[in-house]
């Protein structure tokens, strides 16, 4: 399927505004958190434990990761795209975690641009997440065009992302979300590779998780709200009054982090879970597994990182992972399955 050249050079372009406003402007959410503050660890002054003992690895989707992160998924399709991309990807490669890229509708549209996303050849043991819309599902994208993002990327899953605010705002997005829950499962039946639904900072109520994981999704990522607001991602980029004041209305709007992890678990014990949506260190990792998740995403740290160059986004992941050994540490737990299970995590509240 190729689409006109226009419709891929506006894709192409919406990508460059969009590295753009979040590494230039203000898009945080303010009004709203992501939760986890209101939740404590109780300090053990005798953890009884060798630093040096502690383990912060686990496994997701059943491959290993070398501690519990998510290069969440972001961007691609442009030349400063492919620099980003890169950096994180050999970084995700030395510290094992987990990558995504962002939406490769783009590299549909306009294959010459598919390599800024192909980083399998810097990160060739790491857990790489292919990206599309599920809103496109309606609009004449299907199997063959996920297998062909998936194919770019020698992917082990593919994240269907869902956005339904962002399109509202977003000039002439894509709003016929009619169906689509059929459209997934239908999808998820024939693919050959895990599914994984993601919010992209609106959040994932336990309602919608119950329907997508009968539908045959994977894993859920809640990537709920508190952190980067995508409604004043296209408010920056209205092309009109109408979406402007559309984006700031909603700049706020979703569920915190917080509550999509522990209303979806309580309804689905053993789904695999992505915690992302406003963490913003190693502590808030912590929480968010202790919560329930199984490995959480950030994505505004990696980008700025990695705006900056490969060794800040190396520094950023030794800090994460220093952040995390230590809740570990003060918690008396040798390992993230002890930190879940040890009641450490109070709310406060």
């Amino acid at each position: 399927m190729n689409a006109p050249t226009h419709i891929s050079a506006q894709t192409q372009n919406r990508k460059a505004d969009h590295i753009r406003i979040c590494l230039e402007e203000d898009v945080q959410s303010h009004q709203i958190t992501n939760g986890l503050e209101r939740y404590r660890f109780t300090h053990s002054c005798l953890p009884e434990l060798n630093h040096n003992d502690i383990d912060v690895s686990t496994t997701f989707l059943g491959k290993h990761l070398g501690a519990p992160l998510l290069i969440s998924s972001m961007t691609g399709g442009t030349e400063q795209a492919a620099m980003i991309n890169q950096r994180l990807a050999q970084v995700a490669q030395h510290y094992k975690i987990a990558m995504g890229v962002g939406s490769q509708r783009v590299a549909v549209e306009k294959p010459q641009v598919a390599d800024t996303f192909a980083v399998r050849k810097y990160a060739p043991d790491v857990l790489l997440f292919a990206n599309l819309g599920a809103v496109q599902l309606n609009y004449k994208y299907g199997l063959d065009e996920c297998l062909r993002v998936v194919d770019i990327l020698e992917a082990d899953a593919l994240i269907l992302h869902i956005n339904p605010l962002q399109e509202c705002i977003q000039p002439k997005g894509d709003t016929n979300f009619r169906g689509l829950i059929d459209k997934i499962s239908d999808l998820c039946s024939k693919i050959p590779v895990p599914v994984i639904a993601k919010e992209v900072g609106n959040g994932i109520s336990a309602a919608i998780a119950q329907k997508l994981i009968a539908a045959g999704v994977a894993a859920i990522d809640v990537a709920g709200a508190g952190g980067t607001s995508w409604a004043k991602v296209e408010s920056e980029r209205a092309e009109n009054p109408l979406q402007r004041r559309l984006g700031m209305t909603f700049a706020d709007w979703g569920l915190p982090t917080a509550e999509c992890i522990t209303t979806i678990r309580a309804i689905a014990p053993n789904v695999p879970l992505i915690a992302s949506g406003g963490l913003r260190h190693g502590l808030d990792v912590a929480t968010a597994i202790a919560l329930g998740a199984d490995i959480a995403g950030l994505a505004m740290p990696f980008l700025q990182a990695a705006a900056t160059s490969e060794t800040a986004v190396a520094e950023l992941a030794e800090v994460l992972i220093a952040e995390i050994t230590t809740v570990l540490f003060c918690t008396g737990n040798t390992t993230l399955y002890q930190l879940k299970h040890s009641g450490s995590l109070q709310r406060i509240e």
